[in-house]
């Protein structure tokens, strides 16, 4: 029955082949174009075989699973746990040809599909995730009890469970994307509190040095998220300012170049960011003259974006923060970032009712500043699909165009990053607003809509001694102050 069936799915595997291959009985079908017919049959392919290879997996961690209860039943009763583990795995590793290490990590993540993530083992095996997605849930499950775990898949897998996720489907999503929305998810319905928890990975702070091949070595710093994030800020914003048309360096390799002359010199000219040992140094790799010809760069602002909630910002409630391009923060960080931070971070309050924004209108062309940090807050990261650029990155771009009619609203305005920018205005590739049937997206040249990421926005948390009958007040008729002095202290804060 196993090789009749794995018979077919060759035979299934050799037709579409064929198809490709213009031999197949429905590429040059008559009627139509055969090149357009033949792109859209590729794309069916493609969307099928991704399906396909989501139930093999499914199929793979299922029976990983069942050979090693199999096994472990069939095994004499006096036998050495730690020797059945090894000799299971063994097997594994050489049945399907892979390293002991990577049949050891399969077999942990099929043991966690099996047994506390039902929804995830049986969305793998509809097709609707891919194994990618399913290791992001069992990673991100790890740590959480079983009824943390339970929670987080029904969250994203559940469409009927209570604040189930509204977004992009799981699936309709990259796997690095899904981790960053379940991660954030985690951080902020996690059984043991994000200051605990966070106050634990401060005291785990370092800096890694690993030595690599070719002569090159990694330098790798575990710090708190805050620090992290506006350093990374910091030197995209310099190493952007130093492309030009005389620039030959990626902008990779200037962020590279960029770090390395921050921690080893204290100028900030253009000449000093040039790459370590290439010239005429002082001894630290970098020139000791400077370069007439090319200008100073003025240090650079590097923004980073805070949503707090309001309740959590007076010290009310200890909800985390969003910080943007990172995710969960503790709420003692953001009320530090918002009182005692530099000009680089910009606070944003959110509506207590549904933590989501307002809209923003105008009729001029140019955006504000506003109008700019809420297209950030809104896309979170570029809004073409399976993008994860950041939203500091991305420039706004009118939807409808304004010589035709188009207008500076919030709903009118995108914002990709310049990859995706430049893409929209030089391809057949086009965004397309959201309609009453249909969410944002994109439009391929072959005619397909691509739907664009979401952030789920929750509504923040409400002080328990506001909660009545089990829901938000009306604030205007409630006989308890919610601290007017932190209200206008707040309010009346320069922005």
């Amino acid at each position: 029955m196993v090789a009749r069936a794995y018979a077919d799915i060759s035979a299934a595997v050799a037709v579409l082949t064929g198809v490709v291959q213009e031999h197949g009985p429905g590429a040059l079908s008559s009627g139509g174009d055969p090149l357009q017919e033949l792109s859209g049959d590729c794309l069916d392919i493609l969307t099928g075989a991704a399906g396909a290879d989501a139930q093999l997996a499914g199929l793979k961690a299922l029976t990983a699973a069942t050979f090693v209860a199999t096994a472990d039943a069939a095994a004499p009763p006096d036998a050495f746990v730690q020797a059945q583990e090894m000799a299971v795995t063994a097997e594994i590793a050489c049945a399907m040809t892979i390293g002991g290490r990577a049949a050891g990590a399969f077999l942990a993540v099929s043991h966690a599909l099996t047994t506390t993530l039902p929804l995830t083992l049986a969305a793998l095996q509809a097709g609707s995730i891919s194994w990618q997605h399913a290791r992001v849930m069992v990673e991100e499950a790890a740590t959480l009890d079983a009824a943390g775990a339970a929670a987080l898949e029904a969250h994203f897998l559940d469409p009927g469970a209570p604040g189930a996720a509204s977004g992009c489907p799981v699936g309709e999503m990259p796997a690095s994307r899904f981790r960053h929305k379940a991660r954030t998810w985690r951080e902020r319905h996690h059984a043991e509190s994000i200051e605990a928890r966070h106050a634990k990975g401060v005291e785990d702070r370092q800096v890694l040095y690993t030595p690599d091949r070719d002569g090159m070595a990694w330098v790798e710093a575990y710090l708190p998220g805050d620090q992290a994030l506006a350093i990374w800020n910091r030197i995209t914003a310099t190493a952007r300012g130093l492309q030009g048309p005389g620039e030959d360096r990626t902008l990779t390799q200037l962020r590279a170049d960029t770090f390395a002359t921050a921690l080893l010199t204290h100028r900030t000219t253009r000449e000093t960011s040039r790459t370590p040992g290439t010239g005429n140094d002082n001894g630290t790799g970098f020139p000791a003259g400077g370069d007439p010809g090319l200008a100073d760069v003025p240090t650079p602002r590097a923004e980073v974006l805070v949503t707090v909630p309001v309740f959590s910002l007076l010290g009310l409630t200890e909800e985390p923060a969003m910080l943007d391009g990172y995710g969960p923060v503790p709420a003692s960080m953001a009320r530090d970032l918002v009182a005692n931070g530099s000009g680089s971070f910009y606070r944003v309050l959110v509506d207590p009712r549904d933590g989501a924004p307002l809209e923003i209108g105008r009729t001029n062309y140019r955006l504000t500043k506003a109008m700019r940090q809420w297209l950030r807050l809104r896309d979170g990261t570029c809004p073409f699909p399976g993008c994860s650029n950041q939203s500091l990155d991305n420039e706004a771009d009118h939807l409808l165009a304004w010589a035709n009619g188009g207008t500076t609203g919030i709903s009118n305005l995108g914002n990709p990053c310049r990859a995706h920018h430049r893409l929209r205005h030089t391809s057949a590739w086009k965004p397309t607003p959201a309609t009453r049937t249909e969410p944002p997206g994109w439009i391929s040249p072959t005619g397909r809509h691509y739907t664009s990421e979401h952030q789920d926005w929750e509504p923040p948390h409400w002080p328990r001694v506001l909660n009545v009958n089990n829901g938000p007040p009306d604030l205007i008729y409630t006989e308890r102050s919610l601290g007017e002095d932190g209200l206008e202290w707040l309010l009346r804060a320069p922005a």
